[in-house]
């Protein structure tokens, strides 16, 4: 989040917009807050090339910690803001954090994880007070600091971790190249162009700020001039309203928020104007075809796709108008060379599904984890790959049918359930699915689905047996779940990803399977 350029040339402009208080920041206040802050973290020992993490909900103190890295060399980890006190602890400790950046809301987690974090010399609590000599308010420990940047500016950049949504969370680390923060990373020039974002534009942001996209696409509005509007939670109307109030012109979503957007009332929906719209973005889980066309029925062909893993393996991408001639695809490739093999490392026909591996477009390692690091590349370490299925049409299209892991091997079949989960989450009684395999003791597994019930449907077998007979009418037999369970609410992080293997858990116990 440079602001170097643009607190000069529109001072007074805000930079971001706190969606539910209103509370604006301008570029001129948030370049006197990041060199405040990178004053300090370089009065704490923090030189080029050393790490700090970011662990708070989305509030207005968000931004400023991570341009604060951004102008002074180093690499800072914005960490899920839903993990428990030894899940942050362990963040800490495998990023080598020295300091660690929190609220008054994430406090008690975050003070808990430092007793198990010894080498974090200090804690600072951004929009709070300090408690003792580790645990500091930011505006007390930044009093006086200058508001002109450090002497010695130099490019940083997020380190962020996988979701470890099939185990423990990886850091991302990429090459930092030695150059003044005012000179764009080559991965912010590819996507200013591939997003189509332009001075005065005006960015909606309703998911979490520690993850990936919308990192990417905040950092990048405020690199070109626009205004940020941060939502600190999404609410599907309140998404609606906001879009109208603000002509919001950029938008970046994932696919369930679309889902919770089409399933408000009509008169709901037609309430809003959204004709300032000018590109919505989405990626980051599978998005139903039937939830894609009926937002691009709503919203006109303004829908843009893009897979691309946080490593930066490689990028595909595809308008509405291309999505519309080959349904599902996530678009064709843009950056990396892209690869189908098969278990043998060989190159799987047209149409047939095998591993998407690239020839990694931009460098990256897991942190501190060579072993992670090298099953993640091809036996000659030219290629890499985070375990996803898919296969390319005949006129190089990219279709994604699962990720490695959570593909069903039932009765020597193998099911990949996003295709289920597609289908059930179009029921209109249905606002959420998952679907894995549990134990069988002649298939080995069976297809299961859990879902979450829209508000005032009642779950029951009624239910379980009539989705049972509306999948059966689209998949075939070996696909269809053989029982359905219900939960009040699906464990799906607010980046859009499900994290299945906390239902997995609950049926496999001791046992194994091929979701891991």
């Amino acid at each position: 989040m440079y602001t170097g350029t643009h607190a000069h040339l529109r001072p007074l402009q805000p930079a971001f917009i706190m969606a539910s208080t209103g509370e604006a920041v301008t570029y001129r206040e948030l370049e006197a807050r990041t060199n405040r802050l990178a004053h300090l973290f370089r009065n704490r020992g923090l030189n080029r090339l050393d790490h700090y993490s970011i662990f708070m909900e989305n509030n207005s103190r968000y931004l400023e910690a991570c341009g604060a890295g951004e102008r002074s060399g180093l690499y800072y980890t914005c960490v899920n803001s839903y993990l428990t006190a030894g899940e942050l602890a362990y963040i800490l400790t495998n990023s080598q954090s020295r300091i660690l950046v929190t609220s008054k809301a994430k406090l008690d987690v975050a003070r808990e994880a430092l007793k198990e974090c010894p080498k974090v010399d200090l804690c600072i609590v951004a929009d709070g007070d300090g408690e003792s000599d580790r645990i500091v308010g930011l505006e007390q420990a930044t009093a006086g600091l200058p508001k002109t940047p450090i002497s010695d500016e130099c490019i940083g950049t997020a380190m962020l971790y996988s979701s470890g949504t099939t185990g423990r969370p990886k850091g991302i680390l990429r090459p930092l190249p030695e150059q003044p923060p005012l000179q764009n990373l080559a991965i912010f020039d590819f996507l200013h162009g591939v997003w189509h974002y332009r001075e005065g534009m005006i960015y909606l942001s309703p998911a979490p700020l520690y993850h990936s996209a919308p990192q990417a696409a905040v950092n990048l509005t405020i690199r070109t001039g626009g205004t940020v509007i941060i939502m600190e939670s999404f609410d599907p109307e309140r998404y609606l309203e906001l879009v109208q109030r603000w002509g919001v012109t950029h938008t970046q979503l994932v696919p369930t928020m679309f889902s919770r957007m089409l399933k408000l009332p009509e008169d709901v929906r037609k309430r809003h104007d959204l004709s300032s719209l000018e590109i919505a973005i989405h990626a980051a889980a599978p998005c139903p075809a039937a939830v894609k066309d009926d937002i691009i029925n709503w919203w006109g062909p303004i829908i843009h796709e893009y897979y691309g893993a946080t490593e930066g393996l490689g990028f595909t991408a595809c308008n509405s108008e291309e999505w519309l001639a080959h349904r599902g695809t996530v678009g064709r490739v843009l950056l990396g060379d892209l690869h189908i093999l098969d278990e043998n490392m060989r190159p799987c026909p047209v149409g047939t599904p095998g591993t998407v591996w690239f020839k990694t477009a931009t460098p990256f390692e897991y942190f501190n984890d060579p072993a992670k690091t090298q099953e993640a590349r091809s036996p000659d370490g030219s290629m890499s790959t985070v375990g996803d299925v898919g296969y390319v049409d005949e006129d190089g299209y990219l279709y994604l049918t699962d990720r490695a892991t959570f593909m069903i091997i039932s009765g020597g079949v193998n099911i990949y359930p996003q295709e289920c989960e597609n289908l059930l989450i179009t029921h209109p009684k249905i606002a959420d699915a998952a679907v894995f395999g549990v134990p069988n003791p002649d298939l080995g597994e069976e297809v299961k689905a859990v879902v979450q019930p829209m508000p005032g449907v009642s779950p029951g077998q009624e239910l379980a047996d009539e989705l049972i007979a509306f999948c059966s009418q689209s998949l075939s037999r070996q696909k269809v779940p053989r029982s359905i369970d219900f939960e009040a609410e699906l464990p799906r992080l607010p980046t859009g990803k499900l994290y299945k293997r906390l239902l997995r858990d609950r049926y496999w116990g001791n046992k194994t399977s091929r979701i891991v």
